[in-house]
């Protein structure tokens, strides 16, 4: 199901057809494909397609703003029909670069979580440094999700985790960090010093779940390891708490 209506979503994507990509979608629903397949199967791998397409330079903003736009409209669409799974009792704070596609990429993940029984706080980009501690503080997660970033903003997420673990606040929250330059850089996220990384959505939400409690222990940053580049065709590996 997922790959053939992944091919025919791209094109009216792409081109901006709203109303074309609304009805693939509502058709895909009355046939009975879950909200959650849909997202991740459908949606999710068209944003990264979109956002593939303009950094090459073969679309040009104006289309890579309509198509992410389309994008996030059938999200909010999507997000009612997910099922509503029993409490947790756990909470999730999540956050994301300052660019649309890992807002979108974050709201995804948020909407999953929250289907799957999770608390949780979703805070977006662009928060101040010292707002994001105090909320880590207030709201004391479980596990902080740190959705993509730029290479240019890679220390300033370091700085983020840095200043978490320094100051103390909530030791036992795990950090896991997801999509932008973690998902093609391998060990970044070993080097940034959080705890965990997954891929996709559906490994993110695993690997949450699989993880306990986070040892409190001092931060160990001192040696930056040279990174591997993914080979072609492999999948980056789901990877647990240190």
């Amino acid at each position: 199901m997922a790959e053939p209506l992944l091919i025919r979503f791209m094109q009216p994507l792409l081109a901006g057809r709203r109303a074309e990509c609304f009805a693939l979608i509502a058709e895909a629903v009355r046939a009975g494909s879950s909200a959650e397949e849909l997202l991740c199967d459908v949606v999710w791998p068209a944003m990264i397609q979109v956002r593939r397409l303009y950094d090459d330079d073969r679309i040009n903003a104006a289309y890579e703003h309509m198509a992410s736009r389309i994008n996030r409209t059938i999200a909010d669409q999507l997000q009612s029909h997910l099922p509503k799974r029993p409490s947790r009792g756990r909470r999730l704070l999540v956050a994301n670069a300052e660019n649309e596609v890992e807002e979108l990429a974050a709201q995804i993940l948020a909407d999953l979580f929250q289907s799957d029984g999770w608390e949780v706080y979703f805070v977006g980009g662009g928060v101040p440094e010292d707002e994001l501690l105090a909320l880590v503080g207030q709201t004391r997660p479980d596990v902080f999700l740190i959705v993509g970033a730029r290479p240019e903003a890679v220390a300033k997420t370091r700085s983020l985790i840095v200043r978490i673990r320094d100051v103390g606040v909530c030791p036992t929250m795990q950090i896991i960090v997801t999509g932008g330059i973690f998902n093609r850089a391998d060990g970044l996220w070993q080097e940034i010093g959080a705890d965990a990384y997954a891929d996709a959505p559906r490994a993110v939400l695993s690997l949450a779940n699989q993880l306990g409690p986070r040892e409190s222990r001092p931060p160990s940053l001192g040696i930056v390891k040279k990174r591997r580049r993914h080979r072609k065709g492999a999948a980056p590996a789901m990877a647990g708490a240190r």
